[in-house]
Formats: structure tokens, sequence, C-alpha cells
């Protein structure tokens, strides 16, 4: 894989266009794509009253982008990880990067209203602290579109593993992370007739342990960069 940071963007060249799956801002769904993208926001970028799609529209038209798909994160995209796994001749390379600022546990929801997270941190911790759990992987065996909406649901259950196996636990308490409220994974594979991605199969373990890495590396990562400033 090929990954090319240009701030504020971070590429994840697929080598080929592939069909790629996720819910993303731009580009969800089923499509067909040859890279894919994060663009780093800060607050400034996104005020209450703008069109987010049409500005998103935008950026990517004068990047030459509108084919990609493409993610939105606050965390810095210096902190990106990537992983890899080979498993029965399959390849899978994943690429997170991973913030923990608006963390929530699955069933539950953090009550933000009327408190101010963020009071002890000076203006600059408070931008850098920002981001969510975005992912991109590529797979190498052909998957038809089941099979890749099986492997998408095995990356977010590594994607979940990782995220409590890092012990975060909720500003009010309540237990420990099991994601963000603005995750996004995005999965790619060649078109094949391969319906199956699960825990039995080499593509499923290959993708398990690609994400497993990155995302362990990334929450580790923000853990000791941002997460023990703004108390856990």
């Amino acid at each position: 894989m090929t990954i090319t940071l240009d701030s504020p963007w971070l590429e994840f060249d697929l080598g080929r266009e592939m069909q790629v799956l996720s819910w993303a801002p731009h580009g969800a769904g089923y499509r067909q794509a040859h890279r894919l993208l994060w663009r780093q926001v800060r607050n400034a970028d996104l005020p209450e009253d703008l069109d987010v799609n049409a500005w998103l529209q935008g950026e990517l038209a004068a990047r030459d982008a509108l084919d990609a798909v493409v993610m939105l994160t606050s965390r810095d995209l210096r902190a990106h990880h990537p992983g890899r796994a080979v498993v029965a001749g399959v390849e899978v390379t994943a690429l997170a990067t991973v913030g923990l600022s608006n963390a929530e546990r699955v069933g539950h929801r953090v009550d933000r209203s009327g408190r101010d997270w963020n009071r002890d941190l000076t203006q600059e911790m408070q931008t850098r602290r920002l981001g969510t759990i975005n992912i991109g992987l590529r797979i190498d065996a052909p998957l038809s579109q089941t099979g890749l909406l099986e492997a998408l649901s095995i990356a977010t259950e590594a994607r979940t593993a990782a995220i409590m196996e890092a012990g975060h636990v909720l500003p009010d308490l309540s237990g420990l992370a099991t994601g963000t409220g603005t995750d996004c994974i995005a999965v790619a594979a060649p078109a094949g007739a391969d319906d199956y991605a699960g825990l039995h199969t080499s593509v499923g373990q290959a993708i398990g342990q690609a994400v497993l890495q990155a995302v362990r590396e990334g929450a580790r990562d923000w853990q000791a960069s941002i997460g023990q400033i703004s108390g856990g």
C-alpha cells in the first residue's frame, strides 16, 4: 500500500480500482475507487451554519479527488498507524487514525450537555485532543458484495476489541468505551464471487489481525500523547 501525508489530507492508494464499502461522508455505500482519503478538520473549518457536504465537495473538486472515498477527522493526521497481516496467502493492509475524545459505549450515550469536558485544557490542547476512529482496509482477495459486507463486520469487531483492550473509561465513568460517536470504516477488495469473510476464514483472520494492530497502536498513541492530559 502507498500512504501519502499531505496535510490536511492523508491518502491511502489502493494500487488499483476496487469495490469499496463504507458509510463515509463522501462515497458511502458500494462504489468503485482506487484511493481512500482522510481530511483533517478543525472547529474553524466547520462553523455551525456550514453546508458540510457542499464544503467537502468543493475541497475534493479542488484536489481532483471526487472519485475517492473520504473520511473526516480532527485527529492530527501525522498520528496514522498501518497494520498488515498475511494468512494462507491472503494479504490485508489497514490504515487507522484514532482519537477517543468523543468516546461512547455501545447501547449508552454520554450526557455531554451542561458540562465543559475541556475546561482544564488550553485551547491548543483542546484542538489536539479531538479525534475519532477512521479505518481504511485493503483486502487482496476477491469478494462479492456479500463477502465485502461480512468483511466490514469483522473490521468493526476488531476495532471494538482493540478499543476495549485500551481500557478507555468514559468521561461519565459509566464504563469502558467501545468506539466513538463518529467512527467510520471503509473496506476495499477486488470484485469476486466469494461470499464469505468471517472469523473461520483466512480473509477474516487477516482482517482481524491487521485492524487490531493498527487500532491498538493508534489508541496507545492517543492515550500517551493526549488521553493522559485529558484525564483518561
